[in-house]
């Protein structure tokens, strides 16, 4: 492997971020191992990590660990990382509701703005797109509304509209919004019908957060969830 350029470059970043994994020193052939290099080029990166101010402390025969007061800066993203985040962004901005893709909007900008010149461009540039939305989940209303009640963990009363027009109405304990290209789901614990539901938001014709919580945490919820199988469940209409 060459000792300069784009590759020597995107290994040291590599060789930082397998230090900043670990909190005890690591020999310098684990490492030649991790990144398929010798020792020698390692114990050279090392030197050039040190010599840019990375507080690298150890020896050969004794271990390497960096110093837990140094930080990765948040620039600092290989070409794959940068796509995985432009296309996250695009698509929260494209498929989230009026706050989410607000907020997605704004922290694009704030990754390009500390990214440098040459990152920016390949995070501009990146061919991974997402695809237009069928459906304008603008309309939703109380999307803030049911997310404070979610991280709260209230109940709330709802309405519900079902394919036949017909309306019910139900308490329920939400604990997770589902965003997809066409619609979000809530996914809740029904009182009425004592099991986990999955509402289409575009089908709730009234919300109301009450002030009781309800028992369980939203992880013990999540859990009881994945383990019934139903992450793929579609959208209640009973």
């Amino acid at each position: 492997m060459s000792a300069s350029g784009p590759k020597r470059a995107e290994r040291l970043l590599n060789l930082l971020q397998i230090f900043y994994q670990h909190r005890y020193p690591v020999s310098g052939q684990r490492l030649a191992e991790e990144l398929s290099v010798s020792l020698r080029t390692i114990y050279r990166d090392i030197g050039a990590l040190r010599a840019q101010g990375a507080d690298i402390q150890g020896e050969a025969g004794t271990g390497f660990i960096l110093s837990r007061s140094h930080h990765l800066p948040p620039v600092m993203f290989t070409p794959e990382q940068l796509d995985a985040l432009a296309l996250g962004l695009r698509w929260v901005a494209t498929h989230g509701d009026g706050e989410i893709a607000k907020a997605a909007s704004e922290v694009t900008g704030k990754v390009r703005q500390n990214l440098p010149p040459q990152l920016q461009s390949l995070f501009d540039e990146s061919t991974l797109l997402v695809g237009k939305r069928q459906n304008n989940v603008n309309n939703v209303e109380n999307l803030n509304s049911l997310r404070n009640a979610i991280r709260q963990r209230r109940k709330i009363r709802v309405a519900y509209r079902d394919m036949m027009g017909n309306v019910s109405e139900r308490t329920i304990w939400p604990f997770a919004l589902g965003y997809f290209s066409s619609n979000i789901i809530l996914a809740a614990w029904c009182e009425k019908r004592n099991s986990f539901r999955h509402f289409d938001l575009t089908r709730l014709t009234f919300i109301q957060i009450l002030q009781d919580t309800y028992p369980h945490s939203r992880n013990i919820l999540l859990r009881m969830w994945r383990s019934a199988g139903l992450d793929n469940q579609e959208p209640v209409h009973d």
